[in-house]
């Protein structure tokens, strides 16, 4: 059934907000996008869109759906069995896609059970976002993510660990890089895997055509990645003026996700365990430094949030398209980051923009986001979701 988005204005591909345009939705695609006028006499359905903006569905590049955003996340998942996260996840996707996100990256999961919700979700059993999952995150003995981690050690048994995410099905490769903020025992400025662990990790996901991701906040570990052909950089906390320049030569996608140090030090008091307090302050004001300088160098960011993470719900990932502009991304850039940057980074290229054949995946809101960047960030802004051309809230 066609569906005519009417009255209000788009966000297109190019960055401008263009007023007393039409989106008709045909078969879950984008039919035609042109001039109000040029849809007078459509007899279907109309969404009323006036003093509204339309954008493509928000894209969020860093999620963990098998984490709810609890105090301490390692300690809640070891209460449940695979049934009850299976659910879980299935629940936070599904919330995701109510806050406008209509595709995520699963950085990291429980033994492939996120697997079984991206599939179901896809093969439209259930509703829910376009999920790309990466499996199980590879990492050394020891290292940050081990809990749940694929632990390889050594360049073949790295290389082996990428083979058992490709044979289980995944979409994207990721390898932990370095220390991290959530693991106990670890610095995040220490480099994990050397650099020739990295670089053949990385190199056999590439021979099967996955691209990678790499948890690295130190500068080092971030070295490491970049030269061993890493795609994206996430957090990148300790980033040097070195990294910078080794990154944009080889055009590294950085992924933020400042929602996770700013939603645990916003509840710091609430039950966070208190070596997760204790690093995230240490890192704050370098992690929010090391976005500036990258964006200021004009490398390509894309959204990611980490949700999951203590109090950095699913749902509720469009406020990190604040959290950029707060640290000085123009309005126009964080939404880029959040739509066809974001799609660029997931090779989803029927996504990430408004235009004829696209998916038709989108998110309407009150206002003018280019004045106001909270008419994206915050939810009850919002005025409806669709996700394949169907209204979803």
């Amino acid at each position: 059934m066609a569906v005519l988005i009417s009255g209000g204005a788009y966000f297109d591909p190019q960055g401008a907000v263009v007023p007393g345009h039409a989106i008709l939705l045909e078969d879950g695609r984008i039919k035609k996008v042109a001039k109000q006028t040029e849809f007078a006499g459509f007899s279907g359905e109309v969404f009323d869109a006036a003093g509204c903006t339309v954008l493509p569905g928000l894209i969020d590049c860093h999620v963990h759906l098998v984490h709810g955003g609890e105090a301490n996340p390692r300690a809640a998942m070891r209460e449940l069995n695979a049934a009850q996260i299976t659910l879980k996840a299935l629940a936070n996707a599904q919330t995701t896609l109510r806050g406008g996100v209509t595709a995520v990256r699963d950085c990291g999961g429980k033994d492939y059970l996120e697997f079984a919700v991206r599939d179901a979700v896809h093969r439209g059993v259930f509703p829910g976002p376009t999920i790309r999952a990466v499996g199980r995150m590879i990492c050394m003995t020891g290292g940050h993510g081990n809990e749940i981690g694929r632990i390889a050690d050594g360049v073949e048994d790295v290389v082996k660990a990428v083979r058992e995410q490709i044979h289980a099905g995944c979409d994207q490769v990721k390898i932990m890089a370095t220390g991290g903020v959530m693991t106990p025992g670890v610095n995040p400025e220490d480099a994990h895997y050397s650099a020739e662990e990295m670089a053949a990790g990385i190199a056999e996901g590439k021979r099967f055509g996955k691209k990678s991701s790499s948890h690295a906040q130190g500068s080092q570990g971030i070295l490491n990645a970049v030269r061993g052909g890493i795609d994206s950089v996430e957090h990148g906390i300790f980033m040097t003026e070195e990294c910078v320049r080794e990154m944009l030569a080889r055009k590294t996608f950085l992924v933020p996700t400042l929602a996770a140090v700013n939603n645990i030090l916003l509840n710091a008091k609430n039950g966070i365990p208190a070596y997760v307090v204790e690093k995230s302050l240490r890192v704050v004001e370098r992690h929010r430094e090391a976005i500036r300088m990258y964006y200021r160098a004009g490398g390509p960011i894309a959204m990611g949030t980490d949700a999951g993470t203590p109090f950095n719900l699913h749902g509720d990932n469009a406020r990190e398209v604040e959290f950029l502009v707060e640290v000085g991304v123009a309005p126009v850039d964080a939404l880029r980051a959040a739509t066809q940057t974001a799609a660029e980074l997931l090779s989803l290229p029927d996504q990430g923009r408004i235009a004829a054949g696209a998916a038709a995946d989108l998110l309407v809101v009150k206002g003018d986001p280019l004045r106001d960047i909270t008419t994206v960030s915050r939810r009850e802004n919002h005025r409806a979701v669709f996700k394949g051309g169907r209204l979803v809230n």
